[in-house]
This record gives C-alpha cells, structure tokens and sequence, in this order.
C-alpha cells in the first residue's frame, strides 16, 4: 500500500477496536473478533481482488452524496493484495440504510460533511473528491483528519472520525445490517461467524474454525429479533451461503 494513504491496513487493523469502541452506537454491535496471523495474511495475499460490485439503490443519501461517501471509504479501507477492502463490502450502502434509521441524528452531519469536504477538494485541488486521483483524495483526507481543511462543522477531524468509525462498522457489522457484503470483512480479519456450539478440535490452541458465512440472525433462536429497520427487503434478512 502506498505510504500517501493516511494510515496502512496494518494500523488501521489496530485501531479497528479502538476507534469501534469509542464511536459505535450501542443500538449496532460489532462482533468481537481476533487479529489475524500471519498464515492467515499470507493466504489473503494470494486472492485476487475482487471487483467493485453494482451500486444498490439508494434510501437515505443522495447519488452525489452516496459517491462521494464511497469514494471515501475506498480510501480508508482499500482493496489491496491482503483482500477486497470497504467499497466490496459495502460500507456505504450500510450507512446509506442506517442513516435512514438507527444513525439517523448523523444525517445531517453526512449532508454538511460531505458538502464541504467536495468544497474543499475542488478549491484545493481542483475537482469534486471522487473525481481526484488516489494520490490527492489521501491528501485531502489527511488535510481533514488533522483539521487543516475549512468549511467544516464543527471541524473537520470530527467528521473524519465519524466516517472512519461508520466505515469500519459498514466492513465488519453483521450482513444483516446491509454491510459486510459475501462477509468479505469477517473473512479479511478471520472471523468465523457465529457460533452456538464450538467442538473440542475448535478449542485448541492455533485451532481456525472454518466460516460458517452465516448472519446471527439466520439462526432460529435470533431470527425473531431482526431489527425491523435492518432489513435488506421486506421479506426478512440476509441469508449465509
């Protein structure tokens, strides 16, 4: 990954809990997973990454907004030879939903927010962010993070902060929740998935439990509780493979 990106993937994994922690809504739960080891890096390495899928309709964010968001979220978490990153995930066709419910108070932050953030990436170099080149969309970011860019409210590391947060979520929440798309998120950090038993070979020690690619809510026991706001279409929630 180029060192122009405002954090590697090997940081960001690390922050992944820290900044979960700290910004995650308590109404949308992230799963609790592990960091992944070195095997498990190698193996990632080898995939090919997959291409950006079809854009999904719209329910809260308006097409320029939606762009624009997506565009960030390729930035913070990328595509890169470890796997697919936020835009294969996801990320912001999940914030897209949630902004419409469960993180509806950050709406109009998003509408401000992205607003200015296109403002300033036209005054300072030139064209709306998702138009930039790679180069200059991880300039500006960096710009915004350490509140070096204007026109934001209240500043702009406070929008940067908010949109990392919701981006990791959007790559890592259940699928249910209209992120974490073919669980490309739980497989990039080696999470199994929900399990409602574990057998003794799964215990031990170095032990990796094969992904079961299945949402908590696929199960009967969960199945009652799906958020009604959560679901991907009328007829009900997301099912595994």
């Amino acid at each position: 990954m180029s060192d122009r990106h405002p954090f590697s993937r090997r940081e960001w994994l690390k922050r992944v809990g820290e900044v979960g922690a700290a910004a995650v809504p308590a109404r949308i739960l992230l799963p609790v997973v592990p960091t992944p080891g070195a095997d498990r890096a190698e193996a990632l390495a080898a995939q090919t990454t997959a291409a950006a899928p079809a854009r999904e309709a719209l329910e809260t964010l308006t097409a320029v907004e939606s762009e624009t968001l997506e565009a960030i979220a390729a930035r913070l978490i990328p595509s890169d030879a470890n796997g697919p990153g936020a835009v294969e995930a996801g990320a912001a066709r999940y914030v897209d939903r949630a902004l419409g419910g469960a993180l509806a108070e950050f709406r109009e932050t998003y509408r401000s927010g992205l607003a200015a953030l296109d403002r300033y990436a036209q005054t300072a170099k030139g064209a709306p962010f998702a138009r930039l080149s790679t180069q200059d969309q991880d300039a500006v970011l960096r710009e915004v993070e350490s509140n070096l860019a204007s026109g934001f409210s209240p500043n702009g590391s406070t929008f940067f902060g908010l949109v990392l947060a919701h981006t990791i979520q959007g790559t890592f929440c259940d699928p249910y929740y209209g992120g974490n798309r073919d669980f490309v998120g739980w497989d990039l950090i080696g999470y199994p998935g929900v399990r409602l038993a574990v057998g003794a070979g799964e215990q031990r020690l170095g032990a990796r439990p094969r992904p079961t690619h299945m949402s908590a809510y696929d199960y009967s026991m969960f199945s009652g509780k799906r958020p009604a706001r959560a679901r991907l279409d009328q007829g009900g929630g997301h099912h595994g493979d």
